[in-house]
This record gives structure tokens, sequence and C-alpha cells, in this order.
């Protein structure tokens, strides 16, 4: 099985929310999710993000594809931690 670290879309119309979750590749965007790493909000000023770096790095040692979207986020997430 094939995973990959995305975003996971929430909220309602024009105020976006997403999650970030572990999932099979080939799921759908808000499809069912392996597990939730956790979030990111665009629409706070500043943005807010918010991740369990501990269990990222697990998964991208186990093989998981971050999304270029991810990857961005792990990285501020981290260089403010």
């Amino acid at each position: 099985m094939a995973t990959v670290i995305r975003l996971q879309r929430g909220g309602r119309k024009k105020r976006p929310f997403y999650s970030i979750v572990v999932m099979d590749s080939r799921k759908r965007r808000d499809g069912a999710f392996i597990e939730k790493l956790g979030y990111f909000d665009p629409c706070r000023d500043p943005e807010v993000i918010k991740i369990d770096l501990e269990r990222t790095k697990h998964w991208l040692d186990l093989g998981a594809q971050a999304s270029d979207r991810v990857a961005s986020l792990i990285k501020k997430a981290s260089e403010a931690a």
C-alpha cells in the first residue's frame, strides 16, 4: 500500500480548515485516513500549523510520501519548534 501524507479539507464554504492525515494514495482527498497528524488553519492571522513531528517522521521513515504543500508545512513547523 502506497501511503501519502496530505491535506484533508474541512470547514465551510470560503472558510477552509485542513487536517494533515496519512492515507492510502488511491483514496479520495476527503476519504478514509489511517492517522491524523495535525491541522492547518489558513484563515487565522497568523496561520495556525500544529503537526506531531515525531509521528510524521515515523511515517516518512516507513516510506510515506508528503505532498508538496504538506512538505512545506512540515518545514515551517519544524523551524518554529
